[in-house]
């Protein structure tokens, strides 16, 4: 049959189209869609170790649901927090400074966030999202500069304090600078001292106990619900497996934990740890239910390195030397997964060093928000990496030197120890730190030693002084570290 040589011709255009949307367009979907400001759902967890979940090598807690979430997404293994502890990393991650810079450098609970300080909330708020908190703040106690809705929130539901947000059973939450009574948790932590697994209902009284992270996550849920038609930023900051390590007996993640022959505590972090996989899971069907999933990017993260190790249970620091509070590997590095179906090429593992400081950019150039940056912060946006170079359409900018401190608290006497400040850097694979200023500087090659058990200091003065000077040039001494005056025989107010 006779075909008129234009038929054969735009079944060739037709086809090579296809073919073209195919290989590129279906890997990250950008070049099949126009562009549009994502939903933004940031979920940090609270001292989960870097080997804690499957795909980053755990073998004793079940996280299917994250596993999945890498598997789907991009899998980061050279990502850090902004401190070693809690209040700190999060002052790095809202205000995109690095601890030579940023406000909050103690971790006593109560220093603030100052007016001027500029957060991610307050970066994307003018370019029109909503935003909402939900969890643990640590930035600001009732009545400070700092709380998050001086601070660019329009919601926030949780803790306020950071010692606050170690209860899981305590008699309010904060609603916007509100004290929400939770009367089914009256007299607690006159029964209960310690861990453990605690049925729903007091035995006692037969009030229902209200387990804070359970509320915390309707409220989490309630949020992305109200604003599916709008953009929003959504911190998740979700406070387990934080000590003091009590959850409900009935939940389902308990049953799988129960009768290991584990201590106590162990056990407890793993169902937190499972609890939590599985409302991550609970997340991202909604967000499918919702049709909001491809609108949607969703990061997963710990705020620092796990608060013990627990070795041959869960090792939960898997090769890396050390845990929170420290300064090697294990204390620095977190467990990173970026999910964004369409746009994220699945199954992508970068080993890009990337940390808090690039939060704030990397959300502000994906939500239109670059124009609202502050002009001093000391993050990188890491949007090249996660859409990929090719379609960004630029190369990845990289750090020179990444930069970690924390003064040591005496507990005690409440205040910093004098010559207790803690430093590290990595420049490329080269990984400097102290424990002191009068202590001596340690240096790794992490591309052999990722372990940090062979100390090459004394091998390589050239590498110390190249990096030392960088520190000297690019960290300020921090401001006073106030803690704003509590209640009576009170940590929090």
């Amino acid at each position: 049959m006779y075909r008129d040589p234009s038929y054969l011709t735009s079944r060739v255009t037709v086809f090579m189209l296809v073919l073209t949307i195919f290989l590129f367009g279906s890997e990250s979907g950008s070049l099949a869609e126009s562009p549009e400001r994502p939903n933004i759902l940031f979920i940090l967890v609270d001292d989960l170790g870097y080997a804690d979940l499957g795909c980053f090598g755990g073998k004793a807690i079940q996280t299917p649901q994250l596993d999945r979430m890498a598997a789907e997404g991009m899998r980061f293994t050279n990502a850090y927090s902004g401190c070693t502890v809690c209040a700190p990393a999060r002052s790095v991650l809202m205000t995109g400074m690095h601890m030579g810079h940023t406000s909050v450098r103690h971790n006593s609970g109560g220093v603030a966030l100052r007016d001027e300080d500029v957060t991610i909330a307050e970066v994307l708020k003018p370019a029109g999202y909503v935003c909402g908190g939900f969890g643990k703040w640590g930035l600001g106690d009732l009545d400070t500069t700092g709380v998050p809705e001086k601070q660019g929130f329009d919601v926030f539901y949780g803790y306020y304090h950071q010692i606050h947000a170690h209860y899981f059973y305590p008699d309010y939450l904060i609603r916007n600078g509100r004290k929400v009574p939770l009367p089914g948790n009256k007299g607690f932590y006159e029964k209960h001292k310690g861990q453990g697994f605690f049925p729903t209902h007091d035995s006692e009284t037969g009030q229902k106990r209200q387990f804070t992270h359970y509320l915390i996550f309707e409220e989490t849920k309630k949020f992305i619900r109200k604003n599916k038609g709008r953009p929003f930023f959504c911190y998740a900051a979700w406070t387990p497996p934080h000590d003091r390590y009590e959850m409900p007996a009935e939940d389902p993640a308990v049953a799988l934990y129960r009768d290991k022959d584990w201590p106590l505590k162990a056990k407890v972090i793993a169902a937190m740890d499972t609890m939590i996989d599985r409302q991550v899971g609970e997340l991202l069907i909604l967000l499918k239910e919702l049709k909001i999933d491809r609108k949607t990017l969703v990061i997963f993260c710990s705020d620092n390195g796990t608060a013990d190790r627990l070795e041959g249970i869960h090792d939960s620091s898997g090769p890396l030397r050390g845990r929170k509070r420290d300064m090697y590997e294990g204390g620095l590095r977190t467990p990173l997964i970026a999910y964004w179906p369409g746009r994220i090429k699945p199954g992508t593992v970068s080993d890009l060093p990337t940390y808090f400081p690039d939060v704030m950019p990397t959300l502000a150039e994906l939500g239109g928000a670059q124009d609202h940056l502050p002009t001093e912060i000391d993050g990188f946006s890491i949007v090249p990496t996660l859409l990929g170079e090719k379609v960004v359409g630029r190369v990845q900018e990289k750090h020179e030197v990444l930069y970690w401190e924390w003064q040591k608290y005496d507990w005690n006497l409440m205040k910093p120890i004098p010559t207790g400040l803690m430093q590290a850097a990595r420049r490329g694979n080269y990984k400097l730190l102290r424990y002191a200023q009068d202590k001596p500087w340690e240096l790794y090659d992490l591309s052999k030693d990722i372990g940090e058990q062979n100390n090459i200091a004394s091998l390589h003065p050239e590498v110390i002084s190249r990096i030392t000077s960088w520190i000297d040039t690019n960290r300020t001494e921090p401001r006073p570290q106030v803690e704003p005056e509590k209640p009576q025989g009170k940590r929090f107010r």
